[in-house]
């Protein structure tokens, strides 16, 4: 299946959780990527494919659990490096510097990731959504400085712009101890 889109349904119950996941399943041609629980009691949902059908299949959610929905949406023409990096199997070829994009959504961060990886040379490393974070979710990167700057800037930009921005960084120099260890 060709995955150019991804679409992201979060719920503030995990029984709506479970119940919107199946129709989005069962609505369009999609593969589920992550369907769990997250911090503080909510469920996330998300999907990858065509552009129409993680249209149809987040429109299915939606409709079907209206008052449980904190947040959506569906980004097309997605980064390809977005994919292995929510996957936690981004392999680092060759460690620069490290970006950081810190938020209090998972919706925005993964906006911001893709916005990243779309502005600049960079490869993104990691993102974590909401698990173990307080809700929170953020995204890792590495190239070399300049670009690691100008995506880390352009994706903060639209966290910031919804007011959930916790914070961004750029280490030009990281110890290979913090990509061994952390990353």
């Amino acid at each position: 299946m060709k995955k150019n889109a991804i679409g992201l349904i979060e719920l503030n119950s995990i029984a709506a959780g479970l119940e919107v996941t199946d129709a989005m399943l069962k609505t369009a041609e999609v593969e589920l990527i992550i369907s769990r629980t997250i911090c503080s009691g909510k469920f996330m949902v998300i999907v990858g494919g065509s552009v129409a059908a993680v249209q149809a299949s987040v429109e299915a959610g939606l409709g079907l659990q209206p008052t449980s929905v904190i947040d959506s949406m569906v980004i097309p023409n997605i980064h390809p490096d977005v994919f292995p990096a929510l996957a936690g199997s981004s392999e680092i070829k060759e460690p620069g510097a490290l970006g950081v994009i810190e938020s209090f959504s998972v919706a925005s961060l993964l906006q911001a990731a893709d916005e990243a990886a779309k502005t600049a040379s960079v490869q993104l490393i990691d993102i974590r959504l909401a698990m173990a974070l307080g809700g929170k979710a953020f995204v890792t990167m590495t190239g070399k400085v300049g670009a690691v700057r100008a995506a880390v800037d352009a994706g903060a930009a639209i966290v910031a712009e919804k007011g959930l921005l916790v914070n961004k960084v750029v280490i030009p120099a990281p110890s290979p101890q913090l990509f061994k260890d952390y990353i």
